[in-house]
């Protein structure tokens, strides 16, 4: 076969697969579009890639039972950020704390990417054996004084930490016991002030076979 054939059969499988995605999309929700293979019911994209949405605002739904707001898709790099929990105003309590903090099925194609810096609020002495960043440099600090929500935190341990493949990727965990509350900045620049952080979990997903 000639490599010109070769490259018109590429393109063909390319534009069909193209073709079949766009086709089976989901209605968009609210402002957002939901790109395959997302999906919001069961006669659009993949059974798999479930997300859910509710009056016009796209979830995604934890293991835990726990509705996260879907803020935006990057269909190109298999990737979405969900709102990280809000934490309950003049406690130091994240809103998923009885579900224990964001936790994905692992039987199903989402994890939490690396590109997450994870800010662990109201922690006990044990995290202090961790290898995690529990100093007085910690982001967490600048959250607690400079972030309304984060006031209810002030004068109690926390500690930040960068999700990497050394680490649950199915897991942001808090509990009685360890730590009661957390956020997350996606793409966290060193030195960058706090009004400029893109508070969120970036979760990405294996496409499809």
């Amino acid at each position: 076969m000639s490599m010109s054939v070769r490259m018109v059969l590429m393109f063909l499988v390319l534009l069909f697969v193209t073709l079949v995605s766009a086709y089976n999309a989901c209605p968009k929700c609210g402002s957002i579009e939901v790109p395959y293979p997302l999906s919001t019911d069961e006669s659009c994209g993949d059974s798999r890639y479930k997300v859910y949405c509710n009056n016009g605002v796209l979830e995604f739904l934890s293991a835990g039972g726990f509705y996260y707001k879907v803020l935006s898709i990057n269909p190109s790099f298999y990737k979405l950020i969900i709102s990280p929990p809000s934490i309950q105003k003049n406690t130091c309590y994240s809103s998923d704390f009885t579900s224990e903090g964001l936790r994905l099925d692992e039987n199903l194609p989402f994890n939490i990417s690396t590109h997450n810096t994870v800010m662990l609020l109201n922690c006990t002495e044990a995290l202090l054996r961790s290898p995690l960043n529990c100093s007085t440099n910690s982001f967490c600090r600048q959250f607690e004084e400079e972030v309304e929500e984060g006031s209810g935190c002030r004068n109690t341990l926390c500690c930040h930490y960068l999700k990497d493949f050394s680490m649950a990727s199915h897991m942001i965990r808090v509990r009685a016991g360890g730590c009661s509350a957390y956020t997350s900045v996606v793409d966290m620049k060193p030195g960058a002030s706090f009004d400029s952080w893109n508070y969120g979990i970036e979760l990405q997903w294996v496409p499809p076979n």
